[in-house]
């Protein structure tokens, strides 16, 4: 695989994740939401100027090479009213996203993907934006209950809504390289920890009229990285249903030579998946990371467990209007 191209530095603004929290203390690389206000001048504090927590994540990637900043939108999470709330009150300027990446076919990673579009080239004079989707992800995904039946997800926007709203959509399954090179997108992740099981009783159909099939697996998922020059590898795991050890274990078998810095996303220890979270934490050990920013379905069991393995110097939980610079 060819090297990332090292960038000299990242910034990372969480534009929807399950949590706020402007409270609790953080280490001097991340600002709270409402450090944000203040950058802004606010007068006074009110629920009007907070930011909205919802069910999903959306990550707004900055690279900087010199002076030079690029933007990739690293999904959108599940509602286009929380997105539009959060980035709006956040003032991040969404007309300089080149590109969104959509880590996997679930609705709250992609359903804000319309209005996103809309804000997009609200603000960059209506130019096409590209979209880059596994084509596993345009499938209607259930879990099934314990009786039976299934109780079915919101389908992720399809390729003609999505083409109708000024989305040029890139479909694949092989890596990518992005923004010249400053963005890696993995193809899709070996499953290879035999404790990470995936999404036990999640089932799809490709259409109505099709049966229902197991899809544990979720092949379509895939994971963003960025090499920050100096420190190594930034990994983007926007759920981990693939296993946070297996997407680790990919992005440092893709990348001999560069070290993991930090890991940021949803690490689907929740759930089903409590029952790994100490098979899961002991394995992270051994990447050595300096970094885990864990958030959206991690749990707050993992958190904890997480908080008692890595300790303040290494966990830095997610929260929406969080900044992080790497």
């Amino acid at each position: 695989m060819n090297p990332l191209v090292p960038v000299d530095a990242i910034e990372v603004e969480i534009l929807v994740d399950n949590v706020t929290d402007n409270l609790s203390s953080v280490p001097a690389f991340v600002d709270v939401e409402t450090s944000s206000l203040a950058r802004r001048g606010f007068a006074r504090v009110a629920g009007s100027c907070l930011c909205c927590a919802a069910h999903g994540l959306s990550c707004l990637i900055t690279i900087r090479r010199g002076e030079e900043r690029r933007r990739l939108l690293f999904d959108t999470g599940p509602d286009a009213d929380v997105f539009e709330r959060n980035a709006s009150l956040l003032q991040v300027d969404l007309g300089t996203v080149e590109t969104i990446v959509l880590s996997h076919g679930h609705w709250d990673h992609g359903g804000a993907m319309l209005r996103a579009l809309d804000m997009i080239r609200a603000r960059n004079g209506g130019k096409a934006v590209d979209c880059h989707m596994h084509p596993g992800m345009f499938v209607t995904r259930a879990m099934k209950s314990a009786d039976g039946t299934m109780r079915m997800m919101e389908d992720v926007p399809s390729i003609a809504a999505l083409s109708a709203r000024g989305g040029r959509v890139v479909c694949g399954t092989a890596p990518l390289e992005l923004l010249d090179g400053g963005v890696h997108v993995s193809g899709e992740i070996p499953r290879v920890t035999a404790f990470e099981r995936g999404m036990p009783g999640q089932y799809r159909r490709v259409d109505d009229a099709s049966p229902w099939e197991p899809d544990p697996l979720l092949m379509d998922e895939r994971f963003a990285a960025v090499h920050v020059a100096g420190k190594g590898l930034v990994v983007f795991t926007a759920c981990s249903h693939a296993g946070v050890v297996n997407v680790l274990r990919h992005a440092r078998a893709s990348f001999r030579g560069i070290p993991l810095h930090a890991v940021l996303g949803g690490l689907h220890l929740s759930g089903a998946n409590e029952a790994i979270i100490p098979e899961t934490v002991a394995a992270l050990r051994d990447f050595d990371l300096a970094t885990i920013a864990a958030g959206h379905c991690t749990g707050w069991r993992a958190i904890t467990a997480l908080a008692n393995a890595f300790g303040d110097a290494r966990l830095a939980p997610l929260a929406v209007g969080k900044r992080y610079r790497f």
